[in-house]
């Protein structure tokens, strides 16, 4: 049975005040970050999702610094095919595994991106996702084997060994590979390769829809390693009382209306987004309290639907989702730091 993950979410951005955060002077400097990982630590969560994208600081470099200044945290690395080359990926992410004991993860993304910035070309969606594939099971294997080579079409390696080794533990062989992507050419790369699908936050029928389908495509592509795990990135506005909740949520919503926040165009053009814009036209609040408006203003990403209510409220909606066979969770509200320390405190033990 596998054990419930619960992670948040470090917003490493150029720009402050990211979905509403709170803007302070040196929003990501290495005391502001560091003082975030070291608050997860403190208030029960396991680790937190650190996001990629050109324009922005480094992933890898800024969980890198977080993992050196924490003693428990778990940075899930968001990282690109062809931002990076597997056995590149392989080694810097097999060193910081036997750096950190072995508290490192791994969220590959294959969605658009400024890729002519840093050098690589966009290829359809098709290719996208082959090449996804071939990283991922590149990667893997440079992690389990030893000489490796690998002829594929978008990447090759000969005799490749990577040293120093990952860390070994349990059933643990290496870093969880996370992955996102609700086109069908995702799914088939998930349902091969990854261990942990990622969905965003649609309702409960919506989500039993897709992991049924995983489950089936897993079987008909004769997936080779341990069953795929499920996991939801959502927003969680949670607050003392229900209504205190729905006010704080509309409030914020209003302000999104007025302008303050803007969309960013490559979101917006992924098949997993659409299905969550989509949402809006089947009801402002679906199930008991996932709230669709957000999306309507400029809400992206994990950003467009949450999940409103009193601490009570929230865990029965997240039990929902376990019951569906979620069993890794990535959360978030804004500000974040004063939000780490109130859903710590207060719906983390009601998950757990």
């Amino acid at each position: 049975m596998t054990s419930l993950q619960f992670l948040w979410y470090i917003p490493n951005q150029a720009q402050p005040g990211h979905r509403g955060d709170d803007v302070v002077t040196g929003h990501n400097s290495l005391e502001t970050l560091s003082g975030q990982a070291r608050a997860l630590e403190e208030h029960g969560w396991s680790g937190a999702l650190i996001g990629a994208g050109w324009g922005r600081p480094d992933t890898f470099t800024v969980a890198t610094a977080l993992a050196a200044r924490t003693t428990t945290f778990q940075p899930l690395i968001a990282i690109r095919p062809g931002y990076w080359r597997p056995a590149n990926f392989a080694s810097a992410a097999a060193t910081l595994d036997h750096l950190t004991g072995g508290r490192v993860l791994v969220n590959i993304v294959s969605g658009k991106d400024d890729l002519a910035a840093y050098g690589d070309s966009e290829g359809d969606q098709a290719h996208r996702y082959a090449r996804t594939k071939e990283f991922m099971r590149i990667v893997r294997k440079l992690w389990t084997e030893e000489n490796v080579t690998y002829r594929g079409e978008h990447f090759s390696v000969t005799g490749s060994t990577v040293a120093p080794r990952t860390v070994v533990r349990g059933e643990r062989r290496h870093p969880r590979l996370y992955f996102g992507g609700a086109s069908e050419a995702a799914e088939k790369v998930a349902a091969t390769e990854a261990d942990v699908q990622l969905f965003w936050g649609e309702p409960l029928a919506d989500t039993a829809e897709r992991i049924e389908r995983l489950r089936r495509l897993s079987d008909e592509l004769g997936r080779e390693h341990p069953p795929l795990e499920f996991g939801l990135r959502v927003t969680t506005l949670v607050r003392d009382t229900t209504e205190q909740a729905w006010a704080d949520a509309e409030a914020k919503v209003e302000k999104m209306a007025a302008g303050a926040i803007s969309r960013d165009p490559n979101h917006f053009a992924a098949v997993g987004q659409r299905r969550l814009l989509d949402l809006a036209a089947r009801g402002e609040v679906l199930d008991d309290n996932l709230y669709t408006a957000p999306g309507r203003f400029g809400g992206g990403g994990a950003g467009t639907t949450w999940l409103v209510g009193s601490a009570e409220d929230v865990a029965k909606s997240l039990r929902a989702y376990q019951a569906l066979g979620i069993t890794h969770f990535v959360l978030s509200d804004t500000p974040y730091l004063p939000e780490i320390r109130r859903q710590g405190d207060q719906l983390l033990p009601l998950l757990r």
